[in-house]
């Protein structure tokens, strides 16, 4: 079993920086990527930046570049620096496993989020 927990989040100005992390406990011989995800209220949730197996770090198109994947192997902790924060940015923040299961279709693993909100 593997357990995901995100810390950081908190209130914050715009133009102001957050850096969240997500402890992770255990281990999956399968897994194929991490990332982060936000989800505001009655929005989808979306993604916001990948770190994949080899390193490669994806970020969405529509995202400002203002956010950074990374992750530290020896603490176990994946991070996201979040700089220039804008309102726009207030939202849940929740870190994401992805690995094959048993059945050969990509599963999830979830941490229960971290909120931040950034007021103007």
């Amino acid at each position: 079993q593997v357990q995901l927990v995100e810390s950081g989040g908190g209130s914050v100005q715009a133009g102001e920086s957050l850096r969240l992390a997500c402890e992770e406990s255990g281990e999956i011989s399968s897994l194929t990527s991490r990332s982060w995800y936000r989800q505001a209220p009655g929005d989808r949730r979306a993604l916001v930046a990948t770190l994949f197996r080899g390193g490669k770090a994806d970020y969405p198109a529509s995202m400002a570049g203002r956010f950074t994947i990374s992750r530290d192997r020896n603490k176990n902790i994946l991070y996201l620096q979040m700089d220039n924060l804008k309102p726009e940015d207030t939202a849940q923040y929740f870190c994401n496993v992805k690995f094959f299961g048993p059945d050969g279709g990509v599963s999830n693993v979830w941490g229960q989020g971290t909120h931040v909100t950034v007021s103007s």
